[in-house]
């Protein structure tokens, strides 16, 4: 004997199957709130390590010898690392902000993380750090450095940056449906009021603690 389907409700459709598709979009959001977190924190972290690595490496002729030059990537452009903190306060301001407030956070992290990625990228052949370096070792303004050679850690920076651009991207695709810091404590955007205690006019201990209160027991 076949069981009998329970009957639609008002919309049509059988029990249960609003329920699960509202649970659709809450697992959704909580992937994607993961997500966020976990690229943004993890790209502004290979930022700002990345950042001082060496970048470029270099020579300076001093009285007919050579001066080894190093220059890091704070010294070439400091940018990076501080579009990438920029991007870390916009993505603990995502979850404090809600509406439009949010949508703009959002966009912050994304063009921090946009902007990190380009500014490491166009920096990857810079010579201006080590020929100022140059300069201060030989006391020459003119002084150039030579045997210039450059390290990968410029393109790890833009890698970390992609990162957070990527996160930024999540927040503007999902950050509407993403929960808000005290929300828990609000409802219809309104905090909750204090219920009063109830006072039981044969206790008298109970009469006290109402005039402690500035309430009247006799109400």
């Amino acid at each position: 004997m076949s069981a009998v389907p329970p009957p639609p409700n008002d919309t049509g459709e059988a029990p249960g199957q609003d329920a699960a598709e509202a649970s659709a979009p809450a697992g959704g959001g909580r992937r994607s709130v993961a997500a966020a977190l976990l690229l943004g924190a993890l790209g502004a972290t290979v930022v700002l390590l990345a950042s001082g690595r060496v970048w470029a490496r270099g020579t300076a002729a001093v009285g007919g010898g050579s001066l080894p030059l190093t220059a890091d990537g704070r010294a070439v452009t400091g940018l990076p690392a501080a579009l990438a903190i920029v991007g870390l306060a916009a993505l603990v301001a995502v979850f404090a902000v809600r509406g439009k407030g949010r949508l703009l956070v959002s966009a912050l992290l994304a063009l921090s993380g946009l902007g990190a990625a380009v500014s490491a990228a166009l920096a990857a052949g810079d010579r201006q750090a080590l020929d100022a370096k140059a300069a201060r070792a030989t006391a020459d303004t003119a002084a150039h450095v030579g045997a210039l050679t450059h390290t990968a850690w410029p393109y790890v920076t833009a890698v970390g940056a992609v990162l957070i651009l990527a996160a930024g991207l999540l927040a503007l695709r999902f950050g509407s449906a993403w929960p808000a810091m005290g929300g828990r404590y609000e409802r219809d955007g309104a905090a909750r009021g204090r219920r009063a205690a109830a006072t039981d006019p044969d206790r008298p201990e109970d009469l006290w603690k109402a005039l402690d209160r500035g309430e009247d027991p006799t109400r």
